[in-house]
């Protein structure tokens, strides 16, 4: 296909360093075959300074038992054995400067086959509960618990995606980064078939032997075999596997040259995303019309395109509570569309770093910085829907108005309740352009003064009449058009409704939480043309209540169970009741 042939960006080349990379070496081997040992006894290495040793599973347990060695020096990085945690291990080990001058650290990973393991039950788990949380919404019959769970493609991409997270980050150590793994003997297959032979597994990531510098396979004890390297620095014969006589870490770094390897792995990340930059900016080259304030706003905080990910999650980094307070407040703020505001907020972010960020305000007490822009949304859609119901409700009074008016004045009679009321200039003949104008001056659409309180994370208690216990007028709405009331009433009224409105879509985020999954989703049957009515959407959440309710008992909250099924049709106080089972709830939930 024919494309541009002149380059597009001012470039240059550079002569190669011939400097090797910090190794990250792969030592494998069947159970008991010495791996850990070898490891404790390399820490003991003059090419290295401090070694930061990160155990992951119980199986074992070596990592202190094995600091008895003479000349071990190594420090263990506890953790949680989340996946979380221990990637925050990592991370922190990496950020370890020199323990001492002119040596760099090395770190230990005992061992990554547990953490594949972990990582694939993850998903396995996550598999099940997804085919039970499926099987409840359409009333049959769960999984079989004695039979295995299918684990769709999406969650082993997920799989990797984590696995590749961890060695992201171990690739920017400037040190040696030592990985252990089982081995184990598996059936040969050929041609799809297996045969009668014997061959040696990695059980980890099937990718991970490409992405170390060296691979040693140790036999048995003190046989240990050279399978893949590289190195200038050491003759080797291709084509076969070695025998490593007298094997030890420190040999085995010596040969790869990283007495003289390069400050920092030389190595240029792949940036998928990027794909995705450049379609948007195809489109808004052939639509510009079409690019709205939220888009720019996006474009404008999104990263450039040669800032590493590196420098993104140092960015993230720096996201304390009252920061995202504050953005969160802005994006309420936006005059366009606070809830695509919000949306780009979340997005820039990112769910993970927004669940660890912990925000406090008056108004809506301690919570995480995801649920914090969760509630935000619900605001902002009870505030949309709020103005359409004015804006709805002002049009019909006005022309019902004009409706009086022209009959009035066909009967010769003055007008009914529209008329204005009396004001200086009343005894005056006026002409008929200035009544009528008197008239839209009195329907006209309230201002913020008379609208529900500011959408502010910031802002202070309520005041006492706009408390949640006078929703009572608007908790059982009608559809059926209100009598003509005094000017002073449709304010308070349309007070009670915007609380009331907010309370529903309180309790359809919980619904929509409880059943894991968002809003929009949940609301679909009833949002395609748009936002749903407030009758719409009270009757359609009385109708998942029973199913909530079910799963409620199932999981053992009897009591909560027992408080939503007594609950009022309109109740706002629904999140603090659901409160503590939400914080209870597993992370990613």
């Amino acid at each position: 296909m024919p494309g541009i042939t002149a380059p597009q960006r001012a470039r240059t080349s550079r002569r190669p360093s011939g400097l090797p990379n910090p190794p990250m070496i792969l030592l494998a081997g069947p159970e008991k075959t010495g791996k850990s040992r070898l490891a404790a006894e390399g820490t003991a290495s003059e090419l290295v300074g401090m070694t930061y040793w990160i155990e992951i599973g119980g199986s074992e347990g070596t990592a202190d038992y094995y600091g008895r060695i003479p000349g071990a020096n190594y420090e263990i990085v506890n953790h949680e054995g989340t996946y979380q945690d221990i990637l925050d291990a990592v991370r922190w080990a990496v950020a370890q400067p020199p323990a001492v001058e002119g040596k760099r650290n090395m770190i230990v990973i005992d061992n990554v086959s547990v953490l594949w393991d972990m990582l694939s039950d993850e998903q396995a788990l996550y598999a099940r509960w997804r085919a039970e949380k499926r099987a409840q919404e359409q009333r049959r019959r769960g999984p079989n618990p004695d039979l295995p769970v299918t684990v769709d493609p999406d969650l082993w991409n997920r799989a990797k995606d984590r696995w590749g997270e961890i060695l992201w980050h171990l690739r920017r150590h400037s040190g040696p980064t030592l990985l252990l793994a089982r081995q184990e003997l598996v059936v040969a297959f050929e041609n799809d078939k297996p045969t009668r032979d014997k061959t040696r597994k990695i059980k980890a990531e099937k990718n991970l032997p490409s992405a170390v510098d060296a691979i040693v396979e140790l036999h048995a004890l003190g046989e240990a075999y050279l399978t893949g390297v590289r190195t200038l620095h050491w003759d080797i014969t291709p084509g076969q596997s070695e025998r490593f006589e007298d094997f030890s870490i420190d040999v085995l770094l010596r040969r790869m040259g990283f007495q003289e390897a390069a400050a920092a792995r030389q190595v240029t990340e792949t940036r998928p995303e990027a794909y995705l930059d450049e379609q948007q900016q195809a489109q808004q080259r052939q639509h510009p019309q079409q690019q709205g304030p939220n888009q720019h706003r996006a474009q404008q905080q999104r990263p450039p395109q040669g800032q590493a990910p590196a420098q993104q999650g140092d960015q993230r980094s720096k996201l304390s509570g009252d920061r995202a307070v504050e953005l969160i407040r802005k994006a309420l703020a936006d005059e366009n569309n606070p809830e695509a505001a919000l949306q780009d907020l979340r997005e820039q972010w990112g769910i993970v770093t927004l669940r660890e960020v912990q925000t406090r305000t008056e108004q809506w007490g301690e919570m995480s910085a995801d649920d914090l822009i969760t509630r935000s949304l619900a605001y902002a859609k009870a505030r949309a829907e709020w103005k359409r119901q004015q804006g709805a409700g002002q049009q019909g009074q006005q022309g019902a108005d004009q409706q009086r008016q022209q009959g009035a004045g066909q009967q010769g009679q003055p007008a009914g309740p529209s008329t204005p009321p009396p004001s200086e200039n009343q005894g005056q003949a006026q002409p008929d352009g200035v009544r009528e104008h008197q008239a839209l001056e009195e329907s006209e659409p309230p201002t913020h003064d008379d609208a529900p309180p500011p959408p502010d994370p910031l802002a202070e208690e309520p005041p006492p009449d706009e408390s949640p216990e006078e929703t009572s007028a608007a908790e059982e709405p009608q559809d059926v058009p209100a009598a003509p009331r005094p000017p002073a009433r449709p304010t308070r009224r349309s007070r009670n409704e915007g609380l009331a409105l907010k309370a529903l879509n309180h309790e359809a985020d919980v619904q929509a939480r409880i059943k894991m999954m968002t809003v929009g989703e949940h609301l679909g049957p009833i949002s395609e043309e748009g936002d749903p009515p407030m009758t719409a959407l009270r009757d359609y959440l009385q109708q998942h209540r029973p199913a909530i309710i079910d799963q409620l008992e199932k999981e053992g909250q009897s009591e909560l169970a027992a408080y939503y099924r007594s609950a009022p049709t309109v109740d706002p106080q629904i999140q603090q009741k659901f409160a503590a089972y939400f914080a209870g709830a597993p992370a990613g939930q």
